[in-house]
């Protein structure tokens, strides 16, 4: 781990390239990515086939788009007991979580009149879950469970399967979490194909989940033609720490998150120079025992390590990162996270690994990458929701707010607008 300290140029560069790790190369990838978007639209199951063809190696017209129910319940039968039971408990929790989410409508009144916002779901909505470099069960549960709690009536689940293969465990998730269909398509393609609809695939109106770089920006040019979660982009683990942490729990969080892929970012601020050595001889130690070495290796390369002078200054470096994960290894970590303003999830505590956070504490790991958690929050039923206002006037309350409506309206040179009012007040 490359480590600065509080006060030099190097901090502040670091500190500054950390603020900007958002921007993605769009230039590299958009070019691709607006070719896919373009002949999914014009040729629809056509292009999508034969893009499937190329990228993930298998013929989607002899496998079928849609992955069949006697499928899924087959690869429901082959998961393990155990692994069933795991998989029922974490969306248990899931559900359980995001209920408290809900949103109920409300109305006013005033002088006869009456206003108000009605809640109602998207009608069909798509989730995105990736594969290639591991199977994400859990990324299905994670974004499909708060759609269904938010009364979507039609889930709908693309499925990177590259070679044409779903593991068990996904489409296992798949029944657990009561989606209606399961497509084996992935990639940009397969985001352009839930954004426009196909003959076999159906148009959605959101799209949530993660993927890579492509399916990053087929959703950032889609936005508008289609209501996105986020523009999610590599894990991010940011450890919060004082002396009191322990270099072992510490080491074996920011690996939790480095293994991801090659991009992760994971950073250690902390005012002790003491737990940073331990740290550091604890990454060494238990790196010799992953099997992801190559991905470690490559994340790690980019990790940084923040020593601050005090915990306060600590806050404030983590506040200007907005990491997706924070984890709060202090004496008081409570009072810690008081001074937290931007993170997507904050664990607190030596016993709040992250990775309770990825599968069972229940809330969502589907959480604002690159500084986002600035102004965004974790995926939620409201991201499934759709919010109608609603007026309703009498003639008398009408005629009481007409000379106000009329001289807004006027003000602004919109003499129709006045005139609306005026046909229904002044000869009733």
């Amino acid at each position: 781990m490359r480590w600065v300290k509080t006060g030099t140029t190097a901090f502040r560069k670091a500190i500054a390239e950390a603020e900007v790790r958002g921007a993605t190369d769009s230039a590299k990838v958009a070019p691709v990515v607006t070719e896919v978007i373009a002949r999914i639209r014009k040729d629809g199951d056509a292009a999508l086939a034969d893009y499937t063809k190329r990228f993930d190696r298998f013929d989607l017209k002899k496998s079928g788009f849609a992955v069949t129910a006697k499928e899924i319940d087959a690869a429901w039968k082959r998961t393990p007991g155990d692994l069933r039971e795991t998989l029922e408990l974490a969306a248990s929790r899931i559900e359980a979580f995001h209920r408290k989410q809900l949103e109920q409508g409300y109305e006013l009144r005033f002088q006869g009149a009456q206003i108000g916002q009605r809640i109602s779901p998207v009608a069909r909505a798509g989730v995105y879950v990736p594969g290639g470099k591991a199977a994400y069960p859990s990324t299905l549960l994670m974004n499909s469970i708060p759609a269904r709690v938010a009364g979507v009536p039609e889930v709908i689940a693309a499925c990177s399967a590259p070679d044409g293969l779903l593991p068990d465990v996904v489409l296992a998730a798949a029944k657990v979490a009561g989606v209606s269909a399961v497509y084996r398509i992935g990639g940009a393609q397969a985001i352009a194909a839930m954004a426009f609809g196909t003959k076999s695939v159906p148009k959605v109106d959101v799209i949530v989940g993660p993927g890579n770089a492509y399916v990053t920006e087929a959703k950032r040019q889609l936005y508008g033609t289609v209501g996105i979660d986020m523009l999610a982009g590599p894990s991010e683990l940011v450890v919060l720490a004082d002396g009191a942490a322990v270099p072992a729990y510490v080491a074996a969080d920011l690996l939790s998150q480095a293994e991801h892929d090659e991009d992760a970012f994971v950073v250690l601020v902390t005012d002790s120079a003491v737990l940073a050595k331990a740290v550091d001889a604890e990454i060494v130690r238990q790196v010799a025992k992953l099997p992801r070495k190559e991905i470690l290796a490559a994340s790690l390369s980019r990790a940084v390590g923040f020593l601050v002078k005090d915990m306060s200054e600590g806050v404030e470096v983590v506040n200007r990162m907005a990491p997706e994960h924070l984890a709060i290894m202090t004496a008081e970590p409570g009072g810690t996270l008081v001074g937290i303003r931007n993170a997507g999830t904050a664990f607190l505590g030596c016993f709040s690994p992250v990775a309770v956070g990825d599968y069972i504490a229940g809330i969502n790991h589907t959480l604002p990458t690159g500084g986002a958690a600035r102004f965004s929050s974790p995926l939620g039923v409201a991201d499934f929701l759709k919010r109608t206002n609603v007026v309703s006037y009498g003639i008398r309350s009408l005629q009481k707010d007409a000379p106000h409506v009329i001289r807004l309206a006027e003000r602004e040179g919109l003499s129709a607008h006045a005139q609306a009012v005026r046909e229904r007040t002044e000869e009733a």
